[in-house]
Parts: structure tokens; sequence; C-alpha cells
């Protein structure tokens, strides 16, 4: 009996042993491709820091699983470098890094297999361990497979789907740009070019989007309406949204101008946002003010957050009494969709610019109310109480 329970005993601090001894290779680079030489297993390399909370997360989480160590023990070399070490910015700028935390797979002579970007679920992340190890899902059969038939769509997307796991879009417009100058006007008119274009094409000015604008009835044949639909809303905005963030007004307005063609109100809408965004931030108040007038009630007139917003700026940036009125028109109208404190205050002050000190005292009792309904910080609108009068 004692000779039994000695054997489990042996046998499950051996267990545990075996569960705690997986560990990452901490020696350096070439040092790593020598042992992935001499013991033929590709290397699996984590590349992150140590302010990265995905980092972390993956450390803590994913890398205790057993099974997710069992298999990084069993396939590959495994090994990690901080990127704001000495050897890990050196590997950070030989793998163009763009997101942490990177994971590359490398055979012993430095050739990409596979890699993946950012934080990943214990289960997707042994899935992609089992990707990585499947050589006809690795990069260089993939890319050798295209580039034999660079016109084949479906070897493309195949190639494609596994690239995007690691690189970021600018890599990959690259690759994308020389797969459609292969493909004929025709051949673009396919199920899986379109979801190439839906997946990949960025660039508003690009001939595969200008193309899909031109031809939007057979892909929302191939698709849907509402899917081409949203990739024409999405490459607007992200044609266009970095250059307001970014106040590069020279290539907003470039691009602007390719986005005013496609004539559809919902990206007419978005431009019209862009264009208040530009104006306000470069403080071009003249041009925010006429872009408001011409274009609030169309594309805002449904939006009380954003009719205050405006009218807020009217109220700061903008002195003429017809103007000041339509302002007082759009939170009126926000009013009408949202009752609000700050809405009823705004109206109040904007009154008050206009001398109309009846209707700003109407106002200013409204939001007091709210104030006091709601138990907000009553200093601004007591404040207003002050500069109109009212003592009640």
């Amino acid at each position: 009996m004692r000779l039994m329970c000695f054997c489990f005993f042996f046998i499950f601090v051996q267990t545990g042993i075996a569960q705690t001894s997986f560990k990452f290779d901490e020696r350096n680079y070439q040092t790593i491709l020598s042992t992935s030489k001499t013991e033929n297993k590709p290397i699996f390399m984590m590349l992150y820091a140590t302010w990265c909370p995905h980092c972390n997360k993956m450390k803590n989480t994913v890398f205790k699983e057993e099974k997710v160590r069992s298999m990084l023990r069993t396939n590959f070399i495994c090994t990690w470098f901080d990127i704001d070490t000495p050897e890990g910015k050196i590997l950070n700028t030989k793998f163009n890094l763009t997101s942490l935390p990177t994971f590359v797979f490398l055979d012993s002579n430095e050739t990409e297999l596979y890699r993946l970007k950012g934080e990943l679920s214990t289960s997707d992340f042994i899935q992609e361990l089992n990707n990585a190890l499947n050589s006809k899902l690795q990069l260089p059969f993939l890319e050798k497979e295209y580039i034999n038939m660079p016109s084949d769509s479906q070897k493309w997307l195949n190639y494609m789907n596994v690239l995007k796991k690691g690189k970021d879009r600018e890599y990959l417009a690259e690759k994308v740009k020389a797969y459609f100058d292969s493909q004929t006007d025709e051949q673009l008119i396919s199920p899986t070019n379109w979801v190439i274009i839906a997946n990949c094409v960025t660039d508003i000015s690009s001939r595969e989007f200008q193309f899909v604008l031109k031809h939007q009835i057979e892909f929302e044949a191939i698709s849907s309406p509402l899917r081409v639909e949203r990739k024409i809303i999405s490459i607007v905005t992200e044609s266009l949204k970095p250059l307001t963030e970014s106040f590069d007004t020279i290539a907003y307005y470039q691009k602007r101008k390719i986005a005013k063609t496609i004539q559809l109100q919902k990206t007419d809408s978005l431009i019209y946002r862009y264009d208040l965004t530009i104006a306000e931030r470069t403080g071009n108040w003249s041009a925010y003010k006429k872009i408001a007038i011409e274009s609030t009630e169309k594309f805002a007139w449904k939006d009380p957050t954003l009719l205050k917003e405006i009218s807020q700026n009217f109220l700061k940036y903008i002195t003429d009494v017809p103007s000041l009125n339509l302002a007082i028109k759009w939170t009126t109208h926000s009013l009408l969709l949202n009752d609000s404190y700050d809405g009823n205050l705004l109206l109040s002050n904007l009154y008050l610019k206009t001398n109309n000190k009846n209707s700003a005292i109407t106002a200013a009792r409204k939001s007091k109310v709210i104030c006091t309904a709601y138990s907000f910080n009553p200093k601004e609108v007591d404040e207003l109480y002050i500069k109109l009068g009212i003592t009640k």
C-alpha cells in the first residue's frame, strides 16, 4: 500500500514538474537560430513591451494554459524579446512591427512562416498554432501558389487571409495593388474579388474602388446593396477621418473632392461633419458658419447633441443676429428631441446674445427647474440668473 502511494505521489510530482518546466528561451537571437537548426524545429517568437496590457494579458492567461504550453514545447523553439531592450529594438526594426504583441514564426533560415498580432483568446491561439504548423497554410507556400498564378483570385484570397493576420494595412495595400493590376475590368466583378475589395481596399481614389462606384448595381447583385453601401461609407471614413484628426487640409480637400462624387446621402452627411471639424479645428469660423447654415437642417436635424454643439460654437464665435437666430432654431429643435438642462441654458444664452431678454428669462427658468430636479451643480444657471436680473 505504501509502495502504491509512493508511486502515485511520484507520478503526481513528475507531472507537475513537466507542466511547469516550459519556459521561453531568453538567449540571444542568433543562438535561437542555431538551436532551431540543431533541433530541426521552427521558432515561435513573441515581441512585446512591459507596458503593453495586451502583451501582459497573453503572458498571464494564454501562456499559462497547459495545452498551449504543451503545443509550444513540443513543436517550437520558443523565445520572446522586450522591444525596449537593445536586441528587442533591433528585432522591432527587422520585423517592422506595427502592433503589440506580435508573434512571428520562423524557420532556422529566418524565413517567415506565419505571423500574428494582437491579443488572442486561448482557443483562437491554439487554432493559430495549428495553422502555423500546416505547411499549406504557411506564407511561403501561399505566396508561391499566388505567384505561379497571379490572376487567380482564390489563390490571392488564401494568401491575403493569412497575410493580414500579422501585417498592417499599409503593407497589404502594396500587395493588393499588385494583385489588382493583374485583373482586367471584367475579372473585377466576381464574388472573390468583391471580398478582396471589401476587406483590403482603403484608397478612395484607387481604380478598383472607383470601379465599384461605376458598377455598383453589379456588385450589389454579387454581395448585397447593404454591404456595398457599408463599404462605400467605410472607405470615405477611412480616407477623411485621419486627415481631419491630423489637420492635413490639403490632402483632406483632395480626398473630399473624390468623396463628393459618390452622391450618397450617408457619405454627404459624413463629409458635412468632417467639414465642420476641419473648420472648427483650424479656427475658420466663417467657413464653419457657411457649412452649418447650408447643411445642418439636412444632415443634423435628428441629432440633438450635434445641434447643440453647433449652436454652442455659434454662441461663442458668431456675432450676426440672423445666424444666431438660426442657432436658436437648432437649439429649440434639439430640445424637442431631447429636453435638457444644458440645452435650455444654451438657448437662454443665445437669446441673451440677440437681446431677446424675455425669451432668455423663460429658457433660464426652464434650465433652473431641470437643474434643481436632477441636483446638478447650479453655478452656471445661477450666474445666468444674475446676468438676467432674475431674483426668483
